[in-house]
C-alpha cells in the first residue's frame, strides 16, 4: 500500500469524524458507556472469582487420629495422605500443639484450661488442604477409611453448597460479560451505521466511478477504529479511577474482603478493554458498510 493512499485513507477518516461531529460524538459516547458497563462487569467477575478462590482455599480437612499411635505409624499416615490425588498440603498437629493453640484462642480466659497438660483430651490431628474445593469430599472420604484415623471433619454440607454456589457465580459472570459485549457491538454498529447512511450517496458515487470495495471500506474502518479507541480509552480511565477509589474505600471499611489490586492485572484488563474498543469499532464499521457495497 502506497504512502499517498494511506494518507488519503486517514485524511478521509478524520474529515468524516469532524464533518459528522455529532454522530462521531454519539459513537464515542456509545463505546464509552458500553465498555464502561463491560469493564465494571469484568472487574465484578474477576473480584467474585477471587473471593470464591479465597473461600475455597480456606477449606481444610481435619483428620483426628486414634490415641496410642507410634511415630512410625503417624509418619506412614502422613506419607499416604500426602500422595493422595489433589492434596497440596499436610500439616501434623500434635495434641500438645493443639492445646497451645486453644490457649492462645482463649487468651483472655486461658485459666479455664489449667490442668489439661496431664490429661490432654485433644487428639493428634492432620490438617489437609486440597488443590480445588471439589476435591475436599473425595479426599476426606479416602482419609477417613485409613487405619489409625478416628474421625474426619471438613464442614460437611457447607463445602458441597459452596462448590455449587461458586460454580454458578462464575457461570453467571461469564454469561453477563457475553451479553454486555454483544449489546456493545450492536449499539456501536447501529451508531456507525447512521454515519455510513449519511454518506450513502458519496459511497454510491465512488462505486460508480470505479472505486474498489476496499478503497471505499478502509476509511470507514479507520474511522470506526479511531472512534472505538477514543471511547475505550475514556472508558478505561473512568473504570480505573473509579475502581481505585472503590478499593481504597472498601479497604478501610471492610478490609476482610479480598479485592483485586494488583496493578499488572488491572492494566492487563484495561489494555484488553482498549483492544476490544478497537475491534468493536472496526467490526461495527464493517457490518454497517457491508450493505452499501453490494459485496
Amino acid at each position: 500500500m502506497r504512502i499517498r493512499t494511506l494518507v488519503y485513507y486517514f485524511r478521509e477518516a478524520f474529515l468524516s469524524i469532524f464533518r459528522n461531529s455529532w454522530l462521531s460524538l454519539a459513537a464515542v459516547g456509545t463505546v464509552t458507556i458500553s465498555l464502561l458497563i463491560l469493564g465494571c462487569s469484568l472487574l465484578l467477575v474477576v473480584n467474585t472469582n477471587q473471593l470464591a478462590d479465597h473461600l475455597e482455599s480456606s477449606l481444610e480437612i481435619s483428620a483426628f487420629l486414634k490415641d496410642g499411635l507410634k511415630d512410625e505409624e503417624i509418619q506412614e499416615l502422613n506419607d499416604k495422605i500426602r500422595f493422595l490425588p489433589g492434596v497440596v498440603q499436610v500439616q501434623f498437629i500434635s495434641k500438645e500443639e493443639a492445646l497451645e493453640e486453644m490457649r492462645r484462642s482463649f487468651s483472655p480466659r486461658k485459666e479455664i484450661l489449667d490442668g489439661l497438660e496431664e490429661d490432654n483430651p485433644l487428639p493428634d490431628t492432620f490438617r489437609i488442604k486440597t488443590r480445588r474445593a471439589d476435591q475436599v469430599v473425595e479426599v476426606a472420604q479416602k482419609v477417613a477409611s485409613m487405619d489409625g484415623v478416628e474421625d474426619v471433619r471438613y464442614g460437611q454440607g457447607v463445602v458441597e453448597r459452596l462448590v455449587v454456589v461458586t460454580h454458578w457465580v462464575r457461570v453467571a459472570g461469564i454469561g453477563a460479560m457475553i451479553l454486555v459485549g454483544a449489546a456493545a457491538v450492536f449499539l456501536i454498529s447501529t451508531t456507525i451505521r447512521l454515519s455510513v447512511f449519511a454518506r450513502r450517496r458519496e459511497i454510491g458515487i465512488m462505486k460508480y466511478l470505479g472505486a474498489t470495495n476496499w478503497f471505499v471500506r478502509f476509511p470507514f474502518l479507520i474511522e470506526g477504529m479511531v472512534l472505538g479507541l477514543l471511547g475505550s480509552l475514556l472508558a478505561a480511565v473512568l473504570v480505573y479511577t473509579g475502581y481505585l477509589s472503590l478499593v481504597e474505600h472498601l479497604a478501610r471499611a471492610m478490609p476482610f474482603i479480598p479485592l483485586v489490586s494488583d496493578g499488572q492485572v488491572l492494566f492487563s484488563l484495561l489494555g484488553g478493554l482498549v483492544g476490544l474498543g478497537l475491534f468493536i469499532g472496526a467490526l461495527g464499521s464493517a457490518i454497517s458498510i457491508h450493505r452499501f457495497l453490494n459485496v
